[in-house]
Protein backbone atom coordinates (compact mmCIF):
# COMPACT_ATOMS: atom_id res chain seq x y z
CA UNK A 1 0.00 0.00 0.00
CA UNK A 2 1.49 3.56 -0.52
CA UNK A 3 1.87 5.57 1.68
CA UNK A 4 0.14 9.14 2.01
CA UNK A 5 2.30 12.36 2.48
CA UNK A 6 1.52 16.22 3.44
CA UNK A 7 2.59 18.33 0.42
CA UNK A 8 3.60 22.00 0.23
CA UNK A 9 3.01 23.82 -3.40
CA UNK A 10 3.05 27.21 -3.84
CA UNK A 11 1.73 28.23 -7.50
CA UNK A 12 2.81 32.16 -6.77
CA UNK A 13 4.15 34.09 -4.02
CA UNK A 14 6.98 32.12 -3.43
CA UNK A 15 10.19 33.59 -5.15
CA UNK A 16 8.14 37.06 -5.48
CA UNK A 17 6.09 39.48 -3.68
CA UNK A 18 2.40 39.27 -4.59
CA UNK A 19 0.11 36.56 -6.41
CA UNK A 20 0.03 34.23 -3.69
CA UNK A 21 -0.94 30.86 -4.39
CA UNK A 22 -0.50 28.16 -1.77
CA UNK A 23 -1.63 24.63 -1.90
CA UNK A 24 -1.20 22.14 0.82
CA UNK A 25 -2.43 18.03 -0.04
CA UNK A 26 -2.72 15.25 1.95
CA UNK A 27 -2.96 11.46 0.35
CA UNK A 28 -1.27 9.25 -1.43
CA UNK A 29 0.75 10.50 -4.35
CA UNK A 30 -1.16 12.08 -7.57
CA UNK A 31 -4.55 10.80 -5.23
CA UNK A 32 -4.25 13.88 -2.63
CA UNK A 33 -7.44 15.83 -1.54
CA UNK A 34 -5.80 19.87 -1.79
CA UNK A 35 -6.86 23.14 0.05
CA UNK A 36 -5.82 26.30 -1.44
CA UNK A 37 -4.35 29.23 0.78
CA UNK A 38 -5.15 32.70 -0.91
CA UNK A 39 -5.96 33.49 -4.50
CA UNK A 40 -4.08 36.74 -5.02
CA UNK A 41 -2.85 38.75 -8.18
CA UNK A 42 -0.15 41.30 -9.42
CA UNK A 43 0.29 44.60 -10.90
CA UNK A 44 1.42 44.81 -14.40
CA UNK A 45 3.69 47.33 -15.56
CA UNK A 46 4.65 48.90 -19.15
CA UNK A 47 7.86 47.66 -19.61
CA UNK A 48 7.38 43.70 -18.96
CA UNK A 49 3.04 43.57 -19.64
CA UNK A 50 2.11 46.73 -21.27
CA UNK A 51 -2.18 46.97 -21.53
CA UNK A 52 -2.42 44.15 -19.66
CA UNK A 53 -4.79 44.76 -16.79
CA UNK A 54 -3.92 42.22 -14.03
CA UNK A 55 -1.44 39.28 -14.08
CA UNK A 56 -2.70 36.33 -12.46
CA UNK A 57 -1.12 32.66 -11.13
CA UNK A 58 -0.82 30.16 -13.46
CA UNK A 59 -3.10 27.72 -12.04
CA UNK A 60 -3.46 24.97 -15.00
CA UNK A 61 -2.20 21.86 -13.11
CA UNK A 62 -4.38 22.91 -10.02
CA UNK A 63 -7.65 23.32 -13.05
CA UNK A 64 -6.69 19.41 -14.10
CA UNK A 65 -7.48 18.29 -10.41
CA UNK A 66 -9.93 20.47 -9.44
CA UNK A 67 -12.36 17.84 -8.37
CA UNK A 68 -9.56 17.23 -5.72
CA UNK A 69 -9.72 20.63 -4.55
CA UNK A 70 -12.21 20.76 -1.35
CA UNK A 71 -11.47 24.78 -0.15
CA UNK A 72 -10.09 28.02 -0.92
CA UNK A 73 -9.03 29.84 2.44
CA UNK A 74 -8.50 33.83 2.39
CA UNK A 75 -6.14 34.92 5.07
CA UNK A 76 -6.78 38.99 4.35
CA UNK A 77 -8.07 41.14 1.73
CA UNK A 78 -5.50 42.42 0.05
CA UNK A 79 -5.58 42.32 -3.68
CA UNK A 80 -2.23 40.15 -3.78
CA UNK A 81 -4.05 37.27 -1.41
CA UNK A 82 -7.78 37.68 -2.54
CA UNK A 83 -8.03 39.74 -6.44
CA UNK A 84 -7.90 36.22 -8.27
CA UNK A 85 -10.44 34.34 -6.49
CA UNK A 86 -13.58 35.37 -8.76
CA UNK A 87 -11.68 35.23 -11.92
CA UNK A 88 -10.76 31.61 -11.25
CA UNK A 89 -14.37 30.38 -9.29
CA UNK A 90 -15.75 29.20 -12.55
CA UNK A 91 -12.60 27.06 -13.03
CA UNK A 92 -12.07 25.62 -9.40
CA UNK A 93 -15.80 25.87 -8.42
CA UNK A 94 -14.29 25.22 -4.42
CA UNK A 95 -15.57 27.07 -1.93
CA UNK A 96 -14.13 29.93 -0.59
CA UNK A 97 -13.65 30.32 3.72
CA UNK A 98 -12.51 33.89 5.25
CA UNK A 99 -13.14 36.42 7.88
CA UNK A 100 -15.53 38.82 8.15
CA UNK A 101 -14.32 41.83 6.80
CA UNK A 102 -12.68 39.57 3.90
CA UNK A 103 -15.69 38.02 2.68
CA UNK A 104 -17.46 41.24 2.66
CA UNK A 105 -14.43 42.11 -0.37
CA UNK A 106 -14.30 38.81 -1.75
CA UNK A 107 -18.36 38.95 -2.14
CA UNK A 108 -18.50 42.25 -3.73
CA UNK A 109 -15.41 40.97 -6.35
CA UNK A 110 -17.61 37.81 -6.60
CA UNK A 111 -20.71 39.54 -7.67
CA UNK A 112 -19.29 41.96 -10.04
CA UNK A 113 -18.11 38.86 -12.05
CA UNK A 114 -21.60 37.12 -11.72
CA UNK A 115 -20.56 34.72 -9.44
CA UNK A 116 -22.92 33.82 -6.76
CA UNK A 117 -21.91 35.55 -3.37
CA UNK A 118 -22.98 32.86 -0.99
CA UNK A 119 -19.49 30.98 -2.56
CA UNK A 120 -18.12 32.78 0.24
CA UNK A 121 -18.72 31.65 3.65
CA UNK A 122 -17.98 33.78 6.64
CA UNK A 123 -15.72 31.87 9.82
CA UNK A 124 -15.58 33.22 12.92
CA UNK A 125 -11.70 33.20 14.47
CA UNK A 126 -10.19 30.68 16.30
CA UNK A 127 -11.43 28.04 17.70
CA UNK A 128 -13.72 27.88 15.06
CA UNK A 129 -12.24 25.33 12.32
CA UNK A 130 -13.63 24.26 9.29
CA UNK A 131 -13.04 20.73 8.14
CA UNK A 132 -11.99 20.28 4.41
CA UNK A 133 -11.18 16.67 3.32
CA UNK A 134 -8.23 15.48 5.41
CA UNK A 135 -8.08 19.09 6.89
CA UNK A 136 -9.43 21.11 9.67
CA UNK A 137 -8.26 24.96 9.36
CA UNK A 138 -8.59 27.95 11.82
CA UNK A 139 -8.63 31.47 11.58
CA UNK A 140 -5.59 32.87 13.98
CA UNK A 141 -6.01 36.07 14.21
CA UNK A 142 -2.60 38.28 13.86
CA UNK A 143 -2.03 42.29 13.14
CA UNK A 144 -1.33 43.47 9.67
CA UNK A 145 -2.23 46.23 7.56
CA UNK A 146 -5.75 45.91 6.99
CA UNK A 147 -8.11 44.43 9.50
CA UNK A 148 -8.72 41.05 10.51
CA UNK A 149 -5.63 39.48 8.79
CA UNK A 150 -5.12 35.64 9.97
CA UNK A 151 -2.81 33.37 10.05
CA UNK A 152 -4.37 29.42 9.46
CA UNK A 153 -3.93 26.57 11.84
CA UNK A 154 -3.77 23.54 9.73
CA UNK A 155 -4.57 20.08 11.39
CA UNK A 156 -3.45 17.06 9.11
CA UNK A 157 -3.47 13.43 10.03
CA UNK A 158 0.84 14.17 10.33
CA UNK A 159 0.41 16.83 12.12
CA UNK A 160 -0.21 20.80 12.70
CA UNK A 161 1.15 23.38 9.90
CA UNK A 162 0.87 27.17 10.87
CA UNK A 163 0.77 29.30 7.08
CA UNK A 164 1.30 32.78 9.05
CA UNK A 165 0.00 35.09 6.31
CA UNK A 166 1.04 38.62 6.08
CA UNK A 167 1.97 39.45 9.20
CA UNK A 168 3.44 41.81 11.87
CA UNK A 169 3.58 42.03 15.86
CA UNK A 170 1.96 45.29 16.88
CA UNK A 171 0.07 45.30 19.92
CA UNK A 172 -1.59 48.39 19.24
CA UNK A 173 -3.12 48.23 15.54
CA UNK A 174 -5.61 51.45 15.86
CA UNK A 175 -8.00 48.95 13.86
CA UNK A 176 -8.29 45.32 14.00
CA UNK A 177 -7.10 42.61 16.57
CA UNK A 178 -3.70 43.00 18.15
CA UNK A 179 -1.29 40.08 18.10
CA UNK A 180 -1.83 37.89 21.06
CA UNK A 181 1.41 36.39 22.19
CA UNK A 182 -0.12 34.13 24.62
CA UNK A 183 -3.11 33.03 22.46
CA UNK A 184 -0.50 31.95 19.69
CA UNK A 185 1.21 29.90 22.43
CA UNK A 186 -1.79 28.43 23.48
CA UNK A 187 -2.37 27.57 20.00
CA UNK A 188 1.53 26.41 19.09
CA UNK A 189 2.05 23.91 22.50
CA UNK A 190 2.87 20.97 21.71
CA UNK A 191 3.96 20.16 18.28
CA UNK A 192 4.27 22.10 15.02
CA UNK A 193 5.28 19.87 12.21
CA UNK A 194 5.57 23.39 10.01
CA UNK A 195 5.33 26.94 9.90
CA UNK A 196 5.36 28.60 6.73
CA UNK A 197 6.20 32.23 6.85
CA UNK A 198 6.14 35.70 5.20
CA UNK A 199 9.51 36.61 4.56
CA UNK A 200 8.97 40.24 3.28
CA UNK A 201 11.05 42.09 5.83
CA UNK A 202 13.70 39.97 6.51
CA UNK A 203 16.32 42.00 5.52
CA UNK A 204 14.63 45.16 7.99
CA UNK A 205 17.18 44.57 11.23
CA UNK A 206 15.09 46.81 13.19
CA UNK A 207 11.77 45.59 15.28
CA UNK A 208 8.84 47.05 13.86
CA UNK A 209 6.68 49.81 15.24
CA UNK A 210 3.33 49.89 15.81
CA UNK A 211 0.69 52.13 14.09
CA UNK A 212 -0.45 53.69 16.56
CA UNK A 213 2.92 55.56 17.09
CA UNK A 214 2.30 57.47 13.99
CA UNK A 215 -0.48 59.66 15.41
CA UNK A 216 1.42 62.57 16.68
CA UNK A 217 4.00 63.09 14.18
CA UNK A 218 0.85 63.34 11.47
CA UNK A 219 -0.81 65.52 13.39
CA UNK A 220 2.27 67.65 13.83
CA UNK A 221 2.98 67.96 10.11
CA UNK A 222 -0.96 68.64 9.45
CA UNK A 223 -1.67 71.36 12.49
CA UNK A 224 1.81 73.51 10.49
CA UNK A 225 0.33 73.17 6.96
CA UNK A 226 -1.07 76.34 5.57
CA UNK A 227 -2.98 75.42 2.46
CA UNK A 228 -5.08 72.31 1.77
CA UNK A 229 -3.81 69.23 2.81
CA UNK A 230 -4.08 65.85 0.73
CA UNK A 231 -2.69 62.46 1.93
CA UNK A 232 -2.39 59.32 0.24
CA UNK A 233 -2.08 55.76 1.51
CA UNK A 234 -2.86 52.13 0.29
CA UNK A 235 -6.46 51.91 0.65
CA UNK A 236 -7.10 48.65 2.19
CA UNK A 237 -4.85 50.28 4.65
CA UNK A 238 -8.03 51.39 7.00
CA UNK A 239 -5.94 51.71 10.68
CA UNK A 240 -3.75 54.10 8.49
CA UNK A 241 -7.04 56.02 6.58
CA UNK A 242 -8.20 56.25 10.13
CA UNK A 243 -5.23 57.88 11.82
CA UNK A 244 -4.86 60.40 8.67
CA UNK A 245 -8.34 61.40 9.14
CA UNK A 246 -8.15 61.93 13.26
CA UNK A 247 -5.18 63.89 12.72
CA UNK A 248 -7.25 66.63 10.43
CA UNK A 249 -9.88 66.00 12.07
CA UNK A 250 -7.74 67.41 15.10
CA UNK A 251 -6.25 70.25 13.01
CA UNK A 252 -9.88 71.41 12.57
CA UNK A 253 -10.33 70.25 9.21
CA UNK A 254 -13.16 68.55 6.97
CA UNK A 255 -12.09 65.29 5.47
CA UNK A 256 -12.75 63.94 2.30
CA UNK A 257 -12.33 60.38 0.65
CA UNK A 258 -11.62 60.18 -3.00
CA UNK A 259 -11.32 57.44 -5.13
CA UNK A 260 -13.40 54.28 -5.08
CA UNK A 261 -11.15 51.87 -3.19
CA UNK A 262 -10.49 54.36 -0.40
CA UNK A 263 -14.53 54.80 -0.30
CA UNK A 264 -15.11 50.83 -0.86
CA UNK A 265 -12.55 49.79 1.90
CA UNK A 266 -14.18 52.13 4.75
CA UNK A 267 -17.38 51.18 4.02
CA UNK A 268 -16.59 47.27 4.25
CA UNK A 269 -14.87 48.19 7.42
CA UNK A 270 -17.79 49.67 8.86
CA UNK A 271 -20.28 47.26 7.45
CA UNK A 272 -18.71 44.36 8.93
CA UNK A 273 -17.98 45.95 12.49
CA UNK A 274 -14.42 46.44 12.38
CA UNK A 275 -14.01 50.09 12.15
CA UNK A 276 -15.67 52.23 14.93
CA UNK A 277 -15.02 55.88 15.70
CA UNK A 278 -14.58 57.15 11.73
CA UNK A 279 -14.41 60.81 11.71
CA UNK A 280 -17.78 62.62 10.16
CA UNK A 281 -16.80 62.60 6.15
CA UNK A 282 -17.98 65.44 3.90
CA UNK A 283 -18.64 64.75 0.01
CA UNK A 284 -16.87 66.13 -3.08
CA UNK A 285 -18.81 68.24 -3.73
CA UNK A 286 -19.57 69.80 -0.13
CA UNK A 287 -15.88 70.23 0.09
CA UNK A 288 -15.78 72.96 -2.93
CA UNK A 289 -17.62 75.40 -0.55
CA UNK A 290 -14.94 74.67 2.37
CA UNK A 291 -11.75 77.42 2.43
CA UNK A 292 -8.73 75.50 1.46
CA UNK A 293 -7.28 75.49 4.73
CA UNK A 294 -9.62 73.72 6.49
CA UNK A 295 -9.67 70.51 3.84
CA UNK A 296 -8.28 67.38 4.22
CA UNK A 297 -8.70 64.91 1.38
CA UNK A 298 -7.77 61.27 1.65
CA UNK A 299 -6.99 60.07 -1.61
CA UNK A 300 -6.04 56.39 -3.85
CA UNK A 301 -2.83 56.32 -5.47
CA UNK A 302 -0.18 56.08 -3.27
CA UNK A 303 1.90 53.91 -5.76
CA UNK A 304 1.19 56.12 -8.88
CA UNK A 305 -1.01 54.75 -10.46
CA UNK A 306 -2.21 56.67 -13.52
CA UNK A 307 -6.16 56.48 -12.92
CA UNK A 308 -6.06 56.55 -8.90
CA UNK A 309 -7.10 60.31 -7.49
CA UNK A 310 -3.43 61.19 -6.75
CA UNK A 311 -2.78 61.21 -10.20
CA UNK A 312 -5.53 62.57 -11.47
CA UNK A 313 -4.92 65.59 -9.37
CA UNK A 314 -1.48 65.70 -10.14
CA UNK A 315 -2.71 65.74 -13.90
CA UNK A 316 -5.05 69.02 -13.04
CA UNK A 317 -8.38 68.23 -11.60
CA UNK A 318 -10.66 65.57 -9.97
CA UNK A 319 -14.32 65.77 -9.41
CA UNK A 320 -13.55 69.19 -9.51
CA UNK A 321 -11.09 69.88 -6.99
CA UNK A 322 -7.22 70.98 -8.09
CA UNK A 323 -4.01 71.61 -5.81
CA UNK A 324 -2.45 74.96 -5.84
CA UNK A 325 0.38 76.61 -4.97
CA UNK A 326 1.35 76.19 -1.03
CA UNK A 327 -0.64 73.18 -0.40
CA UNK A 328 0.52 70.11 0.77
CA UNK A 329 0.80 66.40 -0.50
CA UNK A 330 1.78 63.62 1.69
CA UNK A 331 2.62 60.12 0.60
CA UNK A 332 1.78 58.12 3.89
CA UNK A 333 2.96 54.72 2.19
CA UNK A 334 6.39 52.65 1.20
CA UNK A 335 7.04 53.01 -2.19
CA UNK A 336 7.04 49.08 -3.81
CA UNK A 337 9.75 48.17 -6.01
CA UNK A 338 8.85 48.77 -9.32
CA UNK A 339 6.68 51.58 -8.98
CA UNK A 340 9.42 54.33 -8.30
CA UNK A 341 8.79 56.07 -11.47
CA UNK A 342 4.80 56.54 -11.08
CA UNK A 343 5.52 57.72 -7.99
CA UNK A 344 8.24 60.16 -8.96
CA UNK A 345 6.21 61.65 -11.55
CA UNK A 346 3.29 62.18 -9.66
CA UNK A 347 5.41 63.96 -7.02
CA UNK A 348 7.45 66.35 -9.66
CA UNK A 349 3.84 67.05 -11.51
CA UNK A 350 2.86 68.39 -7.82
CA UNK A 351 6.09 70.06 -7.25
CA UNK A 352 5.39 71.92 -10.31
CA UNK A 353 2.69 73.09 -8.99
CA UNK A 354 3.97 74.47 -6.10
CA UNK A 355 2.46 71.93 -3.85
CA UNK A 356 4.72 70.41 -0.80
CA UNK A 357 4.82 67.03 -0.97
CA UNK A 358 6.16 65.42 1.71
CA UNK A 359 7.28 61.38 1.92
CA UNK A 360 7.84 58.71 3.99
CA UNK A 361 12.06 58.95 3.61
CA UNK A 362 12.64 59.75 7.41
CA UNK A 363 10.26 56.78 8.54
CA UNK A 364 8.05 58.78 10.41
CA UNK A 365 4.72 58.74 8.57
CA UNK A 366 4.72 55.15 7.78
CA UNK A 367 5.22 51.70 9.24
CA UNK A 368 5.10 48.35 7.39
CA UNK A 369 2.22 45.91 7.44
CA UNK A 370 5.32 42.97 7.62
CA UNK A 371 7.77 42.01 10.26
CA UNK A 372 10.95 42.98 10.48
CA UNK A 373 13.87 39.98 10.91
CA UNK A 374 13.64 40.09 15.06
CA UNK A 375 9.90 39.63 14.94
CA UNK A 376 10.19 36.96 12.51
CA UNK A 377 12.37 35.55 14.82
CA UNK A 378 10.20 36.05 17.60
CA UNK A 379 7.42 34.06 16.03
CA UNK A 380 9.95 31.58 15.08
CA UNK A 381 10.27 31.02 19.14
CA UNK A 382 6.68 31.11 19.87
CA UNK A 383 5.62 28.62 17.07
CA UNK A 384 8.95 26.28 17.52
CA UNK A 385 8.27 24.60 14.36
CA UNK A 386 10.00 21.22 13.18
CA UNK A 387 10.58 22.92 10.62
CA UNK A 388 10.31 26.25 8.84
CA UNK A 389 9.31 27.12 5.01
CA UNK A 390 9.70 30.77 3.79
CA UNK A 391 6.66 32.39 1.89
CA UNK A 392 6.06 35.79 0.33
CA UNK A 393 9.17 37.31 -0.79
CA UNK A 394 11.96 37.38 -3.47
CA UNK A 395 14.62 34.72 -3.62
CA UNK A 396 16.65 36.58 -1.42
CA UNK A 397 14.42 37.15 0.76
CA UNK A 398 13.51 33.49 1.13
CA UNK A 399 17.27 32.14 1.19
CA UNK A 400 18.10 34.46 3.84
CA UNK A 401 15.17 33.47 5.85
CA UNK A 402 15.77 29.69 5.83
CA UNK A 403 19.32 31.19 6.55
CA UNK A 404 18.05 32.63 9.73
CA UNK A 405 15.97 29.43 10.78
CA UNK A 406 18.32 27.17 10.02
CA UNK A 407 21.07 29.13 12.32
CA UNK A 408 18.28 28.85 15.03
CA UNK A 409 17.73 25.46 15.05
CA UNK A 410 15.13 24.60 12.41
CA UNK A 411 15.16 22.43 9.70
CA UNK A 412 14.57 25.18 6.77
CA UNK A 413 14.43 25.26 3.24
CA UNK A 414 14.18 27.66 -0.03
CA UNK A 415 11.09 26.81 -1.77
CA UNK A 416 9.66 29.02 -4.84
CA UNK A 417 6.62 28.70 -7.36
CA UNK A 418 6.63 24.60 -8.74
CA UNK A 419 8.60 23.00 -5.96
CA UNK A 420 6.36 20.73 -3.95
CA UNK A 421 7.42 19.82 -1.16
CA UNK A 422 6.82 16.72 1.05
CA UNK A 423 6.77 17.79 4.23
CA UNK A 424 5.51 14.69 5.98
CA UNK A 425 9.66 13.43 7.18
CA UNK A 426 11.59 14.97 9.67
CA UNK A 427 12.48 17.48 6.96
CA UNK A 428 11.41 18.63 4.16
CA UNK A 429 12.39 17.53 0.77
CA UNK A 430 11.46 17.92 -2.71
CA UNK A 431 8.61 15.90 -4.17
CA UNK A 432 8.65 16.89 -7.75
CA UNK A 433 8.30 19.97 -9.88
CA UNK A 434 5.37 21.59 -11.23
CA UNK A 435 5.20 23.81 -14.24
CA UNK A 436 4.44 27.37 -13.15
CA UNK A 437 4.02 30.46 -14.75
CA UNK A 438 1.97 33.65 -15.30
CA UNK A 439 -1.64 34.28 -16.06
CA UNK A 440 -2.74 38.00 -17.92
CA UNK A 441 -5.88 39.06 -18.02
CA UNK A 442 -5.85 40.98 -21.33
CA UNK A 443 -9.18 43.04 -21.42
CA UNK A 444 -12.36 40.34 -20.23
CA UNK A 445 -9.58 37.53 -21.36
CA UNK A 446 -7.11 35.24 -20.07
CA UNK A 447 -3.91 34.64 -21.72
CA UNK A 448 -1.13 32.65 -20.94
CA UNK A 449 2.46 34.24 -20.26
CA UNK A 450 4.22 32.20 -22.89
CA UNK A 451 0.61 32.68 -25.40
CA UNK A 452 3.12 35.25 -27.86
CA UNK A 453 0.79 38.33 -26.95
CA UNK A 454 2.17 40.36 -24.75
CA UNK A 455 5.70 39.71 -26.55
CA UNK A 456 4.45 40.94 -29.80
CA UNK A 457 2.73 43.92 -27.85
CA UNK A 458 6.27 44.58 -26.53
CA UNK A 459 8.13 44.11 -29.96
CA UNK A 460 5.35 46.53 -31.70
CA UNK A 461 6.54 48.84 -29.11
CA UNK A 462 10.11 48.81 -29.26
CA UNK A 463 10.09 48.44 -32.94
CA UNK A 464 7.23 50.14 -34.40
CA UNK A 465 4.75 48.46 -37.11
CA UNK A 466 4.22 48.34 -40.98
CA UNK A 467 1.41 46.90 -42.94
CA UNK A 468 1.92 45.81 -46.68
CA UNK A 469 -0.83 45.16 -49.03
CA UNK A 470 -1.04 43.73 -51.70
CA UNK A 471 -3.15 42.55 -55.14
CA UNK A 472 -2.31 39.76 -57.30
CA UNK A 473 -4.81 39.10 -60.37
CA UNK A 474 -6.05 35.89 -61.92
CA UNK A 475 -2.65 35.34 -63.70
CA UNK A 476 -0.69 36.00 -60.10
CA UNK A 477 0.65 39.16 -61.42
CA UNK A 478 0.57 42.55 -59.43
CA UNK A 479 -2.09 44.54 -59.57
CA UNK A 480 -1.11 47.96 -59.59
CA UNK A 481 1.47 49.04 -56.92
CA UNK A 482 2.08 47.61 -53.37
CA UNK A 483 0.87 50.04 -50.41
CA UNK A 484 1.75 50.57 -46.87
CA UNK A 485 0.60 51.94 -43.62
CA UNK A 486 3.06 52.45 -40.74
CA UNK A 487 2.41 53.00 -36.73
CA UNK A 488 5.15 54.00 -34.41
CA UNK A 489 7.44 55.01 -37.04
CA UNK A 490 9.42 58.10 -38.33
CA UNK A 491 7.87 59.77 -41.16
CA UNK A 492 11.16 60.58 -42.93
CA UNK A 493 14.72 58.71 -43.04
CA UNK A 494 18.29 59.04 -44.28
CA UNK A 495 17.15 59.87 -47.72
CA UNK A 496 14.51 62.65 -46.85
CA UNK A 497 11.67 60.99 -48.80
CA UNK A 498 8.77 59.71 -46.71
CA UNK A 499 9.13 56.41 -45.55
CA UNK A 500 6.20 55.17 -46.49
CA UNK A 501 7.25 55.96 -50.23
CA UNK A 502 10.70 54.64 -49.76
CA UNK A 503 8.79 50.84 -48.56
CA UNK A 504 6.50 51.44 -51.48
CA UNK A 505 9.26 51.98 -54.33
CA UNK A 506 11.30 48.73 -53.07
CA UNK A 507 8.80 46.67 -52.78
CA UNK A 508 7.16 47.38 -55.83
CA UNK A 509 10.85 46.30 -57.66
CA UNK A 510 11.07 43.60 -55.66
CA UNK A 511 7.33 42.01 -57.38
CA UNK A 512 9.07 43.04 -60.53
CA UNK A 513 11.74 40.86 -60.12
CA UNK A 514 9.81 38.10 -58.29
CA UNK A 515 9.59 34.55 -59.94
CA UNK A 516 6.35 33.22 -60.95
CA UNK A 517 6.73 30.25 -58.39
CA UNK A 518 7.47 33.17 -55.49
CA UNK A 519 4.30 34.46 -56.78
CA UNK A 520 2.06 31.86 -56.37
CA UNK A 521 2.97 30.53 -53.11
CA UNK A 522 1.31 33.11 -50.67
CA UNK A 523 3.64 31.90 -47.86
CA UNK A 524 7.18 32.72 -49.70
CA UNK A 525 5.86 35.89 -51.34
CA UNK A 526 5.00 37.24 -47.82
CA UNK A 527 8.04 36.61 -45.91
CA UNK A 528 9.77 37.98 -48.77
CA UNK A 529 7.88 41.45 -48.51
CA UNK A 530 8.33 41.26 -45.00
CA UNK A 531 12.44 40.76 -45.51
CA UNK A 532 12.14 43.69 -48.23
CA UNK A 533 10.24 46.09 -45.72
CA UNK A 534 12.62 45.35 -42.90
CA UNK A 535 15.70 45.84 -44.88
CA UNK A 536 14.11 49.10 -46.10
CA UNK A 537 13.52 49.96 -42.87
CA UNK A 538 16.53 49.74 -41.26
CA UNK A 539 18.40 51.48 -44.45
CA UNK A 540 16.47 54.29 -43.78
CA UNK A 541 15.42 54.28 -40.10
CA UNK A 542 18.20 52.35 -38.74
CA UNK A 543 15.26 49.77 -37.02
CA UNK A 544 13.64 46.82 -38.03
CA UNK A 545 9.75 46.57 -37.65
CA UNK A 546 7.04 44.50 -37.25
CA UNK A 547 5.16 43.49 -40.52
CA UNK A 548 2.22 42.38 -41.48
CA UNK A 549 1.37 41.54 -45.18
CA UNK A 550 -1.70 41.45 -46.35
CA UNK A 551 -2.10 39.09 -49.54
CA UNK A 552 -5.50 39.43 -51.88
CA UNK A 553 -5.76 37.34 -54.87
CA UNK A 554 -8.19 37.87 -57.41
CA UNK A 555 -10.39 34.61 -58.54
Amino acid sequence: MTSKRLIYLPLGGAGEIGMNAYLYGYGAPDKERFILVDLGVTFPDMDGSPGVDLILPDITWLKERADRLDAIFVTHAHEDHVGAVSHFYSDLGAPVYARVFTANIARRKMSERGHPEDAVQTVSAWPEQVTAGPFKVGFLPISHSIPESAALVIDTPDGRVIHSGDFKLDPTPVVGEAFDPDLWAEVCKGSVRALVCDSTNVFSPDPGRSELGLGPAIEELVLGAKGMVVATTFASNVARVKTLAEAGQRAGRSIVLLGRAMERMVEAARETGVLHGFPNTISDEAARDVPRENLMLLVTGSQGERRAASAQLARGKYRGIEMKEGDMFLFSSKTIPGNERGVIRVMNQFSEMGVDVVDDSNGKYHVSGHANRPDIEQLHDIVRPQMVIPMHGEHRHLREHAKLAIARGYQGAVVVNGMMMDLSGNAPSVAEYIETGRTYLDGSVKIGAMDGVVRDRIRMALNGHITVTVILDEKDEPLGEPWCDTSGLAETGRSNALLVEVLEEDLSQYLGRAGNKTLRDDDKLEEALRRTARQTAQAEIGKKPEVTVVISRMR
